[in-house]
């Protein structure tokens, strides 16, 4: 009968505390001269994972329903599927010309439009879109607010194209991010003045690493949203000149909004 192992502990694998604080893969040890064996899948498990997100559909019924009571606008970007979405980024930075009627029957003058657009990752899209949208939104007191468009195969340029259309002050583009071997369901939030076609990137504000396994809560980067939403509309921009002061994001949540 063989000898139970002795179990871990900080003088037998001094790199144990370490993983504890990051997600990031440290200290792996070997087999032999390779990689232990649950090193190895899980790995595999997390390259298949970030593939799978890449790759998956957006459920746009599901999104709709979670964004419930708001209004919703489906779109979609100039790049008819996913295989032309991954190949030509270009093609997701433009609104297809079919989308464009849906968006001429809402009016303009609004001072925030959200564009969720599915990104590299539809699967944080799926899980963090709406409840960061619902927390952002409570906290924009009177500022009117479009209906909410849903764009699929959508990069983050796209939100040019429908918030000039929407002749929106200011544009809201909640996008999965590319998904790396620790998350695979990271959300960003890119916020652009006065959007039109043509925007640099450097004219937007860019909130990162919206997820629960770590990253920035619902409330904390819609905190963050609502302080760069009051200060673009104050000074008239966004982009590299716009600077977040991490002391100001507010955590009181104002009025309900109106909504477009």
């Amino acid at each position: 009968m063989s000898e139970p192992k002795a179990p871990v502990t900080l003088a037998s694998d001094p790199w144990s505390a370490l993983r504890l604080a990051t997600t990031a893969r440290i200290g792996l040890g070997r087999q032999g001269d390779a990689m232990p064996l649950r090193s190895v899948l899980e790995f595999q498990a997390a390259h298949a994972k970030a593939r799978d997100a890449v790759h998956a559909p957006l459920d746009v019924e599901a999104l709709e329903a979670a964004l419930a009571p708001h209004r919703v606008i489906r779109l979609a970007s100039e790049a008819g599927d996913r295989a032309t979405y991954l190949r030509r980024p270009d093609l997701g930075r433009r609104l297809a010309p079919e989308s464009r009627p849906a968006l001429a029957e809402v009016g303009t003058c609004f001072d925030i439009a959200f564009v969720i657009a599915d990104g590299l990752s539809a699967t944080a899209v799926e899980h963090h879109a709406a409840p960061l949208l619902q927390a952002s939104i409570r906290r924009f007191g009177d500022l009117a607010v479009a209906p909410v468009v849903v764009a699929t195969q959508a990069r983050v340029a796209l939100g040019d194209d429908v918030g000039e259309m929407l002749g929106a002050r200011l544009v809201a583009v909640l996008i999965g991010e590319r998904p790396g071997l620790s998350v695979a369901e990271s959300l960003g939030v890119y916020l652009t003045y006065e959007p039109r076609r043509g925007r640099r990137d450097s004219e937007r504000n860019c909130i990162s690493n919206v997820h629960g396994l770590g990253g920035l809560t619902y409330e904390q980067a819609a905190g963050k949203l609502a302080w760069l939403v009051r200060e673009a509309l104050k000074r008239g921009l966004t982009g590299v000149e716009l600077k977040e002061d991490e002391g100001s994001a507010v955590t009181a949540e104002p009025e309900a909004p109106r909504l477009g």
